[in-house]
């Protein structure tokens, strides 16, 4: 990890740097430098259960990456609706798309202090690129609000996705696969549902998953919960699931041949594309 962070961990006002932030936690994975000691901490502590934890947020972006490129040349949906789109990094969902597609029009979704500021500076640069604030765990409000209908065509097919999101989930009195299900029921027919997740294999590397996850919930994050197969699929309802299905992120579709054993934390998330009929 490198060792100098952006403005001698300065913060915006309205940035509590008692608390961690799930972007900023997922920037410091990724080598980023927006990121604040207590947002180091979270990372650290599971280093100590698992020495290459940053793969999870490696291979969680490499997927996405992957699933982007085969969109937007295998399919003609042009619109994507980011959920948790994160603070800024390299390739981005617009910056993979539109260089592949220069009509598609991509909207952020985010509340997180941290990443407001950056997301606004999107609709400065690219007039196909919009960000709104909004709780994506509320799915209603983000598929209801103004600026959103009024960028996206809901009568057209929409790529929606929840990559790296879900497993931050923790309402008692709701499951994630229930907040997916109010998501696909608006999505028009033709649309696809981007997933990746934090992995709970059930093999001889659930005990790591679960020592993981104690750490992030116990954490400054306080939250990533690994799901099973069953519990991620169900965050699919009724969809077509693009081969080879839920798989280890790194496993679903490399760039090229898999020549080394995969580390025992990247056996730890996996990720899926659906299709809605």
């Amino acid at each position: 990890m490198p060792a100098s962070h952006t403005g001698a961990d300065r913060a915006p006002a309205s940035v509590d740097k008692s608390k961690a932030s799930i972007a900023r936690v997922y920037d410091y994975a990724l080598g980023g430098k927006d990121n604040y000691e207590v947002d180091r901490q979270t990372i650290e502590q599971v280093r100590k259960v698992s020495p290459e934890v940053e793969l999870l947020a490696v291979d969680n972006r490499a997927f996405l990456v992957r699933a982007l490129r085969f969109l937007a040349t295998q399919t003609e949906v042009s619109q994507f609706l980011d959920c948790g789109s994160g603070l800024p990094t390299s390739d981005n969902t617009h910056q993979v798309v539109q260089r592949l597609r220069r009509e598609a029009r991509v909207a952020y979704i985010d509340n997180d202090p941290s990443v407001v500021a950056h997301g606004r500076a999107l609709l400065e640069d690219n007039e196909q690129t919009m960000f709104v604030p909004a709780d994506i765990f509320e799915p209603r409000k983000v598929l209801d609000d103004p600026a959103i209908r009024e960028f996206l065509d809901f009568d057209q097919p929409i790529v929606l996705i929840q990559n790296g999101t879900l497993h931050h989930y923790l309402d008692p009195d709701r499951s994630p696969q229930s907040v997916m299900q109010e998501y696909v029921e608006a999505l028009p027919r033709g649309s696809f549902v981007v997933v990746a997740h934090f992995f709970d294999p059930e093999d001889d590397d659930s005990e790591l998953a679960r020592r993981m996850e104690d750490v992030f919930v116990h954490s400054p994050m306080g939250s990533g919960v690994f799901r099973t197969r069953t519990e991620i699929e169900g965050l699919f309802p009724g969809l077509e699931m693009v081969d080879p299905g839920v798989a280890v992120c790194a496993t679903w579709w490399p760039d090229g041949p898999l020549l080394k054993p995969l580390a025992p934390a990247q056996r730890c998330i996996a990720g899926g594309v659906g299709r809605k009929p």
